[in-house]
């Protein structure tokens, strides 16, 4: 098949595509269109003389062929781009872990616990990267992320780390003297950006004809616990991300259910490349962390 240039590439759009399952998805990892690595497909299939993809409505689905190329692709693939970023890291790189979270798990859990990690490895640098984007696992990306979300992503390998129970929590000026969840849905109330917030607390917490007063609204879990311990009005609050507010006594619980969240904390790693021992290590860390922090 032609040069080594046109075998690469067109391996490289194939391996992507057996990976996804999804020409789509392949495209946007490898910054190409749907179409571009469907062509790819076609023209290793037609040199090669056999189908390497079943197509149907729903998607595509490998075949036998497919799935025997696909795993040669895969592993020598990956075993070059082991070389590229050794060879990167080389240039001091090997111990810097990039880490892509959200600013209230990276404040609030994480730094409390990173002088453990510090202290088992020394030589390993970290930098942080927090946001509410999706990190994207390119080459200039990080290397691992923690999302807060269902436990599936494109492209991703996602591992559990900390399931959160949801219940309000104010200043101890406010929550002085509230007996009742009723009470608790008069207080002026503050919320951030989360998808289950107060209409599904007071759902589990059988309020009915109250009207909650919501009068301050953060991006983040931290503006508004800040926000809260203020006096400004009472949060509901992820139990693992409250943690310090209720240690320092800045916030206290309310009266009422601690909810299930439906969402939960995953370490989140790239399924087209392999983890350096430098990130592997701060992985199999923040699991371990996360196992001992649920009781």
């Amino acid at each position: 098949m032609g040069t080594r240039a046109e075998w690469l590439s067109a391996l490289a759009a194939f391996e992507a595509a057996a990976r996804h399952q999804n020409f789509a998805h392949a495209g946007e990892e490898l910054h190409l269109t749907a179409s571009a690595v469907s062509h790819h497909v076609r023209k290793l299939e037609s040199r090669l003389g056999l189908p390497l993809f079943q197509r149907h409505a729903r998607g595509v689905a490998l075949t036998a062929s497919g799935r025997q190329l696909a795993d040669a692709a895969s592993s020598s693939l990956a075993d070059i781009e082991d070389v590229l970023r050794g060879l990167k890291a080389s240039s001091g790189d090997a111990d810097l872990v990039r880490i892509a979270t959200l600013h209230s798990f990276s404040c609030a859990w994480l730094m409390p616990r990173l002088p453990r990690f510090t202290a088992l490895h020394p030589n390993v640098r970290l930098s942080f990267e927090t946001g509410f984007a999706l990190a994207r696992f390119d080459d200039s990306g990080p290397d691992l992320a923690v999302r807060h979300g269902a436990g599936q992503w494109p492209g991703t390998q996602a591992t559990p780390l900390l399931e959160e129970r949801l219940f309000p929590v104010a200043a101890p000026s406010m929550a002085e003297g509230i007996a009742s969840v009723d009470e608790v849905a008069r207080l002026p109330l503050v919320s951030d950006n989360a998808r289950q917030g107060w209409p599904d607390w007071f759902r589990e917490a059988q309020v009915r004809g109250v009207t909650p007063d919501e009068r301050l609204r953060f991006t983040d879990s931290t503006g508004a616990l800040e926000a809260a311990a203020t006096g400004l009005g009472a949060v509901l609050a992820r139990e693992h991300i409250v943690a310090p507010y209720l240690d320092s006594g800045r916030l206290v619980r309310l009266p009422g259910p601690a909810v299930r969240a439906r969402w939960a904390y995953y370490v989140v790693v790239p399924t087209h490349r392999r983890l350096r021992p430098s990130a592997r290590a701060f992985v199999d860390w923040l699991v371990d962390e996360a196992r001992r922090a649920v009781p």
